[in-house]
C-alpha cells in the first residue's frame, strides 16, 4: 500500500456546495468534508441519487435540478455558499451515444446554469467532476495532462465542454476552479457504510460482484485486445482517494486569492486487465463464478491509465489503496446491500 498522506487540515469551517451530493462519488466526498471540518450543503434533483445518504449524512438538503435556472436561484438565495464541488451529471458513456440531448441538456445547461448563480451569488471557487474519458484512446502511455483532448462519447464531450465553460469564466469573470479528472471510480467507504448503487451497474467490478454474489455468469467484452492476457487494461482508484483529492483540491482553492484554472489526473498510475479484476474478485470473495467472453464494446481501448504525477505534486495528495482493498471494501458494500441503501438481504458473513 502507497504510504499515507494527508493535506493539511484548515482552521475554519467554510460552507461547501456538493451538487450530485445523493450521488456515488458525491456522498462519500461529503461524508469525508464533514469529518475534515467543512460544513456541507447538498444539491441533487435525486433522479440518481439515493436519498437514504442525505438522511445519513444528517446535511442541509436542497431539491432542485440544476437546468431549472430560476429554481436554482431561489434555492440558493441565501445559503451562504463559500465553494462548489460539481459533481451532478449523467456518465454512462453508452446512453450518452443514444439519447445525446438528455446529456447535452442535464451536463452543459446544468453547469452553465450553476456559473451563472455562482456569479450573481458572489460564489467563485470551483471544484469540477472531469473525466480521463476526454483523452479518447490514448496515444501514449500514461497518459498526463497535456495529452490531446479527443472526446469518443457524447458524455465525453460534455465533460470536456463543461471544463470549457468553467476556464472562461476563470477568465472573464475573476472565478478559480480545478477540473479533476477521474480515472476507473471504484470501492465503498472502508467502514461498510457508503458505497456504490446503480442499475444497472456499468462498471466491471461492481457487475463482477454482483454476478458471483447471485451465481450469475459474468461476460467480459473482448479478449482479443492488443494486451498480455487479450482484455482490456484500466487504471482504478478507490473512492476515498478520489475523495481525499477533493478536499486537497479545495484546500487549494481556499487559500487561493487570484483567478485561475487549471486541471488534474486523478489514477493511480498504473492499469489491471478484466481477468486479472475477476481473478481478484474471486481470491477475496472465495465465491467462484462462471466467466464468458462476449464481443468487444465500441469505443473501448485496449489500455488506457493514469499519470497523477501533477496531482501528487501540485495537491500534496497521492493515492493511497490497493487493488485488493478496492475489491475488498466494494465486496463487503455489495454483500450487505444488494439493492441499494434501502436494503440488506444477504447474511453477513
Amino acid at each position: 500500500m502507497v504510504k499515507k498522506t494527508h493535506s493539511k487540515s484548515i482552521k475554519t469551517s467554510p460552507r461547501i456546495l456538493v451538487t450530485g451530493g445523493a450521488g456515488y462519488i458525491g456522498s462519500i466526498t461529503s461524508k469525508k468534508l464533514q469529518e475534515a471540518g467543512f460544513e456541507v450543503v447538498i444539491l441533487d434533483n435525486l433522479e440518481r441519487g439515493n436519498r437514504e445518504v442525505i438522511d445519513l449524512l444528517q446535511t442541509p438538503f436542497l431539491e432542485v435540478d440544476l437546468r431549472d435556472y430560476a429554481s436554482l436561484r431561489a434555492k440558493l438565495a441565501g445559503e451562504k455558499i463559500d465553494a462548489v464541488i460539481h459533481f451532478a451529471a449523467y456518465a454512462l458513456a453508452g446512453e450518452s451515444m443514444e439519447k445525446p440531448h438528455l446529456y447535452f441538456e442535464n451536463n452543459i445547461l446544468g453547469t452553465l446554469n450553476l456559473l451563472r448563480v455562482m456569479e450573481e451569488q458572489g460564489i467563485k471557487k470551483l471544484v469540477f467532476s472531469s473525466s480521463c474519458a476526454i483523452y479518447g484512446t490514448p496515444q501514449q502511455l500514461p497518459v498526463d495532462e497535456s495529452a490531446p483532448e479527443n472526446p469518443e462519447s457524447v458524455y465525453a464531450e460534455t465533460k470536456r465542454i463543461g471544463e470549457k465553460l468553467i476556464q472562461w469564466y476563470c477568465r472573464t469573470r475573476g472565478f478559480q476552479a480545478l477540473a479533476l479528472r477521474y480515472f476507473n471510480a471504484s470501492g465503498a467507504l472502508l467502514d461498510g457504510s457508503m458505497g456504490q448503487f446503480q442499475d444497472p451497474f456499468s462498471h466491471i467490478i461492481p457487475r463482477a460482484i454482483m454476478a458471483a454474489l447471485q451465481g450469475e455468469k459474468f461476460t467480459i467484452f473482448g479478449d482479443d485486445y492488443p494486451t498480455p492476457d487479450g482484455t482490456c487494461i484500466r487504471d482504478y482508484i478507490h473512492v476515498e482517494d478520489l475523495a481525499q483529492a477533493h478536499r486537497a483540491g479545495l484546500e487549494k482553492l481556499l487559500r487561493s486569492t487570484k483567478p485561475f484554472f487549471d486541471y488534474y489526473n486523478l489514477g493511480v498510475g498504473k492499469g489491471y486487465s478484466n481477468k486479472e479484476i475477476v481473478a481478484m474478485i474471486r481470491e477475496v470473495s472465495g465465491l467462484d463464478f462462471s466467466v464468458e467472453i462476449g464481443p468487444r464494446r465500441p469505443g473501448d481501448p485496449a489500455i488506457i491509465y493514469g499519470d497523477n504525477q501533477k496531482a501528487c505534486r501540485e495537491l500534496n495528495w497521492e493515492p493511497r489503496y490497493s487493488l485488493r482493498e478496492i475489491v475488498a471494501s466494494a465486496y463487503r458494500w455489495h454483500r450487505e446491500h444488494p439493492r441499494g441503501y434501502s436494503s440488506s438481504l444477504l447474511p453477513k458473513q
